[in-house]
């Protein structure tokens, strides 16, 4: 007879794959407000609370909780502590992990002193770079390693994932290397597509196409402002000094220029 826990393993595995990737970035949202909440000894939290805390409307929330079999208690609402550890199970947050920054420029820098990563879970263990200057010199308490000896320290240090803030020469062989060293999950933040077994899992940081996503939305309610503005025209209302609407897409254009170059 199949035990419970070997019942309950596979159907753990069938959730998380049936999460779609948007749900599972909202989980990380959730899990910061529960761990807020956890901090101010909160013990339980309705689906409305949460929502509020984590910028989500309460229906989503709920659909997003149902991929990891958590439903609430009706009146009652979710229980902090067993919703935190759900969430972490999901996200695989149980496991330990161990991070490598390589290319120690402003990025890099940022990222190795970053406290965030410790505190939820995952430590910077080791630091790379090409410049002789750098190396042996202790960032965030840890010496920075050569590249060349990616694979032997990543080995050594059981990274599990690896951030990429180099120029773009350089970020496939970076890549190989983190992958050589056992690596299986990578951040990258150097504008160039990576190539990587199916094993391993990239996710792609490209902060000029952030941008650029900001200034569509811009131009979305600027110009929703521009034809609200017509209507009131048309409806006899003061439209404010003349040619100030024509103004607008010129601006976004200009803006759109300026993110380009980014």
């Amino acid at each position: 007879m199949e035990s419970k826990q070997s019942v309950e393993v596979p159907a753990a595995r069938e959730r998380a794959r049936a999460i779609p990737e948007a749900a599972v970035a909202r989980l990380a949202v959730y899990l910061r407000a529960l761990s807020g909440l956890a901090e101010q000894d909160v013990t339980t939290v309705s689906s409305d609370e949460l929502a509020v805390a984590a910028g989500v409307n309460s229906a989503k929330l709920r659909k997003d909780l149902s991929y990891i079999g958590s439903y609430g208690t009706r009146g009652v609402g979710y229980e902090v502590s067993v919703l935190i550890g759900q969430i972490e199970r999901t996200l695989g947050l149980t496991r330990k992990h161990s991070v490598a920054v390589v290319g120690i420029g402003n990025l890099g820098h940022a990222l190795a002193n970053y406290g965030g990563f410790p505190s939820r879970g995952f430590p910077v263990s080791a630091l790379f770079d090409l410049d002789p200057d750098l190396v042996g010199v202790p960032v965030g308490g840890i010496p920075v390693s050569h590249i060349d000896d990616i694979v032997e320290v990543c080995t050594e240090r059981e990274v599990t994932i690896g951030v990429i803030a180099t120029p773009v020469q350089g970020a496939q062989e970076v890549c190989d290397r983190l992958v050589a060293g056992g690596v299986t999950c990578i951040l990258n933040f150097a504008p160039v597509v990576l190539q990587v077994p199916e094993d391993v899992e990239v996710r792609k940081v490209d902060l000029a196409v952030e941008m650029q996503i900001l200034s569509f939305h811009v131009a979305r309610r600027q110009q929703e402002a521009a034809a609200q503005s017509d209507v009131d025209g048309a409806n006899g209302a003061d439209l404010g000094p003349p040619g100030a609407s024509a103004q607008v897409p010129g601006e976004v254009e200009s803006a759109n220029r300026m993110v380009e170059r980014l």
